[in-house]
C-alpha cells in the first residue's frame, strides 16, 4: 500500500500570526504593581536633611518621604527591592515597618498577625546569606513580660534564632504608632546598623561614625580633581568614607599618633583602598605641605573626653585652623566635628579673615551635642 507524506502544517499569513500573538499577549495576566512598603531611617538626630536627600537622590519617585514626629526617625514608603536600601550611606540603620490593627501586643500571638510578622522577619533573612543572622532582640515598653517572653520563644521556633536579651542580629522593635492606633513592629534590614562598615576591623575609642563621616564628607563637595585632607585621622573612617563617595587625585590622612595610623591602615586595606590612599605620622598644627596645595579637608577633632583634655584642645584647635588655611587654596572648603562649640567658635573668631562659616549643622550621637562646622577658605593664591 502507498504511503501518503505526512501532512505539513499550514503556514499562517504574517498579519494573522501578528494578530494571534497579539491576542495571546493580550489573555496574559497584568503585571503586579510592586509592592509598597512602610520604612523608617534611623539616624543621629539633627543629621535627617541627610538621609532625605540621599532617599530622594537615590530612588526618587520609589520613595516617598514622610514628616516624622520623632528626632532621628524618617518615615517613608518604598516601592523598590529591599536589598537597595542596605546601600545607603548616610542611614545608621534601615527598617521595614508592619502596622497590626491590634489593641495589645498579645494579639501579635494570633495565627494571622504572627504569620504575617514571620512574613516580615523571613523577607529581611533572605536578604542576607544564611549564617548572618544568629541571635535575635525584642525592644518593646515591657519587654520583659509574659506575652514578649512567648512572641520570643515563638520566633524563636519558626526561624531557628537565639533569643538574646542585650543584643541581637536581628532587632524587632514593637510599639504604638503615632498615632495611636494598634501596633508596628520594625524589623532592622541588617544585622548591625549600617553604619557599622564591613571594613572596620580596627576600632578606636571615640571612633568616627561612619555614616556621620559621609554627611561630612558630602559637605566638602567631593571632586575627582581633589587633594583630601583628613586632619587627626584616627581610625581612617573619613578617608573610607571618601573613596568610596568619588574619585580624588589624592587621599592623605595625618595623626600624630601611631597607634592611630595603625588601624587607619588596617581599615582602609580591608575596604581595598590601602594602595589608594596616604598615612602620614604628621603633627596637625605643623604640617608639611605646600603653601595652597589642598583642595578639600576634613577633621574630627578630639572632644576632650575619651580623646585629649580641653587643656590640650584649647592650644590643637587654633593651631589646626592656621596650618589648615595655609595648605588650603582659595575656595577649599573644610568640615570640623567637635563637641568642644565655644572654643572652635572663639578660634573660629581668632581666624575669620582667613575662614568663612559657610553653616553650622547641630546634632547628637549617644547623647553628646556635636557641632560639624562647613568652613570655606577665602582669598588665597591658588596652585596651577
Amino acid at each position: 500500500m502507498t504511503r501518503r507524506p505526512p501532512r505539513r502544517p499550514s503556514r499562517l499569513p504574517t498579519a494573522h500570526r501578528a494578530r494571534s500573538t497579539r491576542e495571546h499577549a493580550s489573555r496574559q495576566p497584568p503585571a503586579s504593581p510592586p509592592l509598597t512598603r512602610q520604612c523608617e531611617v534611623e539616624v543621629a538626630p539633627g543629621l535627617e536633611e541627610f538621609a532625605r536627600a540621599e532617599l530622594m537622590t537615590r530612588f526618587g519617585r520609589h520613595a516617598t518621604v514622610q514628616e516624622s514626629t520623632k528626632p532621628g526617625n524618617l518615615p517613608f514608603t518604598y516601592t523598590g527591592e529591599l536589598s537597595e536600601l542596605l546601600t545607603l550611606r548616610t542611614a545608621g540603620s534601615v527598617y521595614v515597618v508592619r502596622r497590626f490593627p491590634i489593641p495589645r501586643p498579645l494579639a501579635l500571638l494570633g495565627h494571622q498577625h504572627l504569620t504575617a510578622l514571620l512574613g516580615v522577619i523571613r523577607e529581611v533573612l533572605d536578604l542576607h546569606r544564611s549564617a548572618a543572622f544568629q541571635t535575635f532582640r525584642i525592644s518593646a515598653a515591657g519587654e520583659g513580660s509574659p506575652v514578649f517572653d512567648r512572641l520570643r520563644n515563638e520566633i524563636a521556633a519558626q526561624t531557628g534564632l537565639a533569643a538574646s536579651p542585650e543584643a541581637g542580629d536581628l532587632l524587632l522593635r514593637v510599639r504604638r504608632p503615632s498615632d495611636g492606633d494598634g501596633f508596628e513592629v520594625s524589623v532592622r534590614l541588617s544585622p548591625r546598623p549600617l553604619s557599622a562598615r564591613p571594613w572596620r576591623v580596627c576600632d578606636l575609642p571615640g571612633a568616627l561614625n561612619a555614616s556621620v563621616a559621609r554627611v561630612m564628607v558630602g559637605l566638602t563637595r567631593p571632586s575627582p580633581d581633589d587633594v583630601f585632607l583628613n586632619v587627626v585621622c584616627g581610625s581612617g573612617t573619613l578617608m573610607a568614607e571618601r573613596l568610596d563617595s568619588a574619585p580624588a587625585r589624592e587621599v592623605i590622612g595625618a595623626d600624630i599618633d601611631p597607634e592611630a595610623l595603625r588601624c587607619a591602615r588596617a581599615n582602609l586595606e580591608a575596604a581595598g583602598y590601602g594602595g589608594i590612599a596616604r598615612l602620614e605620622r604628621w603633627d596637625a598644627g605643623q604640617i608639611p605641605l605646600p603653601d595652597a596645595s589642598v583642595t578639600s579637608l576634613c577633621g574630627d577633632l578630639p572632644f576632650g573626653h575619651l580623646v585629649g583634655s580641653h587643656r590640650l584642645n584649647e592650644e590643637l584647635y587654633p593651631r589646626v585652623l592656621a596650618e589648615t588655611a595655609r595648605i588650603a587654596v582659595s575656595g577649599a572648603r573644610l568640615v570640623l566635628l567637635t563637641s568642644e562649640a565655644r572654643l572652635c567658635e572663639r578660634a573660629l573668631a581668632d581666624h575669620a579673615d582667613r575662614w568663612s562659616q559657610e553653616r553650622t549643622i547641630r546634632f547628637q550621637m549617644d547623647n553628646i551635642n556635636l557641632r560639624a562646622y562647613v568652613l570655606v577658605r577665602k582669598g588665597n593664591r591658588q596652585t596651577s
